[in-house]
């Protein structure tokens, strides 16, 4: 039972696809989130102001809204489809494989006749978002038959439906089940959310604060590393121009006079190149390390 006295901020997770990424990025943040079992709805993590729940993402964003969570992660998609009154505290980009969005996308079959959303006209889709898929036909003048998937939606055409709209991040599913994408709905990255009542409270808004601040730099640290490196005081300043840097990069004295310690943070993506150009430019004893948190 949760100590009454205490501070405590009601934490809703997205259970299924984004769980293992979610837990990944917590822990990158700085709290370890661990459960019992495949099937246990009560996460446990190493801080007492924070009581966690898994939910599925389609749902989070209701709890949050009605007060039975104070903050959630669930896809701007789902607040949207649900129409929830919360306050976004943030976009959290991340994914359950990649760093792209997770797209809403119409598909069909192969072999289908459907180009575009105008050849919907009269036909049946099936999808979990049904509201936002209404608005999208409604916008495009298009009148179909939209029905609630329960799941394995891409199984369902063309034997029981004429096209899906289905949530996918490579479209490598969708390939293997035969199906082509036609359009793309929305793209959608998690959103970090906050019940209205719960970003008034003082002290639940700081806590919420402070969360978004970690996530954030966990991720800004994902596509970073941390460079370090010795050079001679006379080589400095060609060394320097070949260093890109999240802002100035940290010079230190060594031992000996003649020669500084170098340490940056860079885009992990150019390391390949600028380390060779770095020890062209005199660097000697380069260390590449990762990171956890980039904080702006």
């Amino acid at each position: 039972m949760t100590d009454k006295s205490k501070n405590v901020l009601r934490f809703g997770l997205p259970k299924g696809s984004l769980q293992e990424s979610t837990f990944a990025l917590m822990a990158k943040a700085g709290w370890k989130v661990s459960t019992s079992s495949s099937r246990s709805y009560l996460p446990r993590t190493d801080d007492d102001e924070l009581e966690l729940r898994l939910i599925r993402a389609q749902e989070i964003s209701r709890y949050v809204e009605h007060g039975f969570l104070d903050v959630g992660l669930t896809g701007a998609d789902w607040i949207a489809e649900n129409n929830s009154d919360v306050h976004v505290v943030g976009e959290i980009a991340y994914s359950k494989q990649t760093s792209n969005p997770a797209r809403w996308v119409l598909a069909v079959p192969n072999d289908s006749p459907v180009q575009s959303v105008k050849d919907l006209e009269g036909k049946r889709i099936a999808t979990e978002l049904v509201e936002m898929t209404r608005r999208w036909l409604k916008k495009n003048g298009v009148t179909a038959e939209v029905e609630f998937s329960w799941g394995a939606t891409e199984v369902k055409a063309p034997e029981l439906v004429d096209a899906i709209v289905e949530l996918t991040e490579t479209g490598s599913s969708l390939r293997a089940n035969n199906l082509r994408i036609v359009e793309t709905i929305v793209s959608s990255y998690p959103q970090l959310i906050a019940n209205k009542k719960a970003w008034d409270d003082k002290w639940k808004r700081k806590k919420i604060e402070t969360v978004a601040l970690m996530l954030r730099g966990a991720l800004a640290a994902e596509e970073k590393v941390g460079l370090k490196m010795n050079v001679s005081r006379s080589k400095l300043a060609s060394l320097l121009k070949e260093l890109p840097a999240l802002r100035n990069p940290t010079i230190s004295t060594l031992s000996r006079e003649d020669w500084v310690a170098v340490e940056t943070i860079i885009d992990e993506k150019t390391v390949r190149e600028i380390i060779p150009q770095l020890k062209d430019a005199g660097a000697e004893g380069i260390i590449e390390y990762p990171l956890n948190k980039v904080i702006y």
